[in-house]
């Protein structure tokens, strides 16, 4: 859809220029905290099914998946002490405004899981959801807020995840996908703004 791409180009061009301050900022930060790279990079699945790799802050240790699971459980060890204050508020999240860009996101759709976890869709709701560019926000960004907290309750994280969480956001990517507009893309990005910042749960 022509007018939601000049939507996310507009809006990501506009969020660079303006934190860009921020982002420097961060990444000051970031080299300061730990040992490392300012930008976390991993393979996520794309439209139509296309790997591409995200942008976020690194807000864990040096090799962190090397070092645990994919997912982040509650007070995990491996978060860094600026990664902790980037995640409570989405600032990680960031640097994905340069996968839109690019093309490879949009700022509101379903979020880009790793492939891992996308060869557990069904084939009928991988094929709806994979009809979209995945985005930085959706229903299940909000939902989910506080995700690795959830997980960390858990007595089994990963199959937490995948058999109680897993599903829940697929019905959100779903509902996403079959009723989308730029509509309800600019509210779900108000949403995601107020429930980041003025939540009192968050």
């Amino acid at each position: 859809m022509l007018l939601k791409r000049l939507f996310d180009l507009f809006f990501s061009f506009l969020g660079v220029v303006l934190l860009a301050p921020l982002f420097l900022f961060i990444s000051f930060w970031i080299k300061s905290d730990s040992h490392g790279p300012v930008f976390f990079r991993q393979e996520r699945v794309g439209r139509f099914g296309k790997p591409f790799r995200i942008f976020k802050f690194r807000t864990m240790c040096l090799d962190a998946e090397a070092k645990g699971r994919q997912i982040t459980v509650g007070e995990d060890p491996r978060i860094t002490r600026s990664g902790r204050f980037l995640r409570h508020y989405k600032l990680d999240e960031l640097p994905q405004l340069l996968n839109v860009i690019w093309g490879e996101m949009s700022l509101v759709g379903p979020r880009p899981e790793v492939p891992r976890y996308v060869a557990m869709y069904p084939p009928e709701v991988r094929d709806l959801v994979l009809s979209v560019p995945p985005g930085i926000t959706d229903y299940a960004s909000i939902e989910y807020k506080d995700e690795n907290a959830i997980l960390g309750r858990a007595k089994d994280p990963d199959k937490a995840y995948i058999e109680e969480i897993l599903p829940v956001k697929l019905a959100y990517y779903q509902r996403y996908t079959t009723s989308r507009s730029l509509w309800i893309d600019f509210k779900l990005i108000l949403a995601t703004f107020k429930t980041i910042f003025f939540d009192e749960k968050s």
